[in-house]
């Protein structure tokens, strides 16, 4: 089962914290987060879990790094790739599933669940 499609990718998504930071890095419009505006939105995680599974989803091609050298010192953002954004769209079904199927209208810390544009 190690080949299968379905196992591999939830190998991806299935670490600890890794939904979380995407859907952090897609709150706001898909804006660019710095590294301590993860870290500030995540308050349990620890800097080294955020940096390995940031570094983990670059290499899976979900998240992009960008250098900012104009600022002294330089600043790396964090920001979804297509296929992170594409991701997203598969989450908003799950979404959707929940509050038909399972989970009455709960509010998160954002907003009104059913209003949320996740």
């Amino acid at each position: 089962m190690k080949d299968c499609t379905i196992y591999k990718t939830i190998d991806i998504i299935g670490k600890r914290w890794t939904l979380c930071i995407l859907l952090e890095l897609y709150k706001g419009n898909n804006e660019e987060k710095r590294f301590n505006e993860l870290k500030k939105k995540l308050q349990t995680i620890t800097p080294k879990t955020l940096s390995i599974r940031l570094k983990e989803l670059e290499q899976e091609g979900l998240v992009k790094k960008t250098l900012d050298e104009s600022k002294d010192p330089v600043i790396y953002t964090y920001s979804l790739t297509r296929s992170g954004e594409e991701f997203m769209e598969i989450i908003q079904s799950i979404k959707r599933w929940g509050l038909e199927w399972k989970f009455e209208n709960k509010i998160c810390g954002l907003s009104n669940c059913k209003n949320c544009k996740l």
